[in-house]
């Protein structure tokens, strides 16, 4: 019985695959997800200020925190002094699932703390600066337009939103797992 639970998620991860080399990765993003701590998780062995010190965190991408809650759950704090001074009793948000992703939705300075004081001054607490999702302008081809006495022609930008069939393809894939998922039996 366990060889055929093994078999649906080896064939639900080939399908995965194909799908998305298929799309050709249109579903690649500037998103980025950020395991904290790495292997170590959110954990009191973890240097968490080592781990984030060569990461860049943008508007958009997303956190994965993983920790155990017999070390404490993770509050998510306001301020610069609620963070250094470890001062979890009003946080934002509490995250007690011991399995949680945070969304990174808007620039600027999050901070997160062990709710467990003692881990939390030990250095189990993280501050993230949120930078604007990196953008690349379009490409301006310069044009020689000869004068005349008629209207000078000007290039025009395209537009600079994502068009249409981006969300028709995140769309399809969602469809596509979800149906795999129902006829696999998950």
């Amino acid at each position: 019985m366990a060889r055929d639970g093994i078999l649906k998620v080896a064939i639900a991860v080939l399908f995965v695959g194909v799908a998305a080399v298929s799309l050709g990765g249109s579903l690649v993003g500037a998103q980025v997800y950020h395991v904290v701590g790495a292997d170590r998780g959110w954990d009191p062995s973890s240097d968490l200020a080592s781990w984030s010190s060569d990461k860049t965190f943008r508007a958009g991408d997303k956190m994965w925190l993983a920790y155990s809650t017999a070390h404490g759950y993770i509050a998510e704090v306001k301020s610069k002094e609620e963070f250094e001074s470890c001062d979890v009793t009003n946080p934002i948000r509490m995250f007690t699932d011991g399995l949680d992703t945070i969304s990174m939705d808007k620039e600027g300075l999050r901070y997160f703390a062990s709710s467990n004081v003692e881990s939390c001054k030990n250095g189990l607490k993280l501050h993230v600066e949120v930078m604007p999702q990196s953008y690349q302008a379009p490409e301006m081809h310069n044009t020689n337009v000869a004068e005349s006495e008629g209207p000078a022609l000007v290039a025009a930008n395209g537009p600079t939103t994502p068009s249409g069939s981006a969300h028709l393809t995140a769309s399809f894939m969602v469809l596509s797992v979800g149906l795999l998922c129902y006829v696999l039996g998950f």
